[in-house]
């Protein structure tokens, strides 16, 4: 999962990135609206932290733009202001989830994958995939009750799949699901993923299909 944040202080919003990528999503951060504007104009992201006192405006007026085109970007609201007012004045701009600072870290990687979840259309944290158990909140993978460890970017590749049962995915948007993790993408690296993820998992979790992409098959 890709995640955008919008937070201009600048020690919060590293510690925030660095959880983040901890739990295995790959994210972007900025610090200005304008910014945020144009990282959504070129990537397509899961999921946007944004807080609500900005150097160039109004992090609540961003978002109402946001929804007036029609976006359905999960949107959790970070800020200062803890007044039950200014939590309904977030919810009804539009955003699915509000964090009051300061606010504990792994309480906020619990929201995102909440939040996650919601859109994706299943809540459950726990899924059945055919002989495989996922538990979304704890990032397990059991095969016929054996668990099975996986990296943090093989987690990335394979939570891509999972939000998307049955949905054919591009290697463009699973490029998307590593990019924040540094290194430059190389042509072949999507392949060596899903071989990994084959043989942990099974040759038929994701099938190829040819010029493309990708596919978890709903079982």
């Amino acid at each position: 999962m890709r995640i955008l944040i919008l937070e201009d202080t600048e020690g919060l919003g590293e510690a925030i990135r660095d959880q983040l990528q901890d739990e295995g999503y790959a994210v972007d951060w900025v610090m200005r609206i304008e910014a945020a504007e144009s990282c959504l104009r070129s990537t397509r992201y899961d999921l946007l932290l944004l807080d609500l006192m900005l150097p160039d405006g109004s992090g609540l007026n961003f978002l109402q733009k946001l929804r007036k085109t029609s976006s359905f970007l999960p949107v959790i609201i970070m800020t200062a202001k803890d007044q039950i007012a200014d939590r309904i004045s977030g919810l009804n701009a539009g955003a699915d989830d509000y964090l009051v600072k300061p606010f504990d870290l792994y309480e906020m990687t619990a929201r995102v994958a909440a939040v996650a979840r919601r859109y994706s259309g299943n809540p459950n944290p726990n899924i059945i995939l055919g002989e495989l158990r996922v538990n979304l909140a704890d990032k397990t993978v059991c095969l016929k009750d054996q668990a099975i460890e996986l990296t943090s970017r093989e987690w990335a590749i394979f939570e891509t799949f999972i939000q998307k049962p049955g949905q054919l995915l591009t290697r463009a948007r699973l490029e998307d699901a590593l990019y924040a993790f540094g290194a430059e993408i190389e042509s072949n690296t999507i392949e060596v993923y899903i071989s990994r993820l084959r043989k942990k998992l099974g040759k038929g979790c994701i099938e190829t299909i040819r010029g493309m992409g990708y596919r978890m098959p709903q079982k």
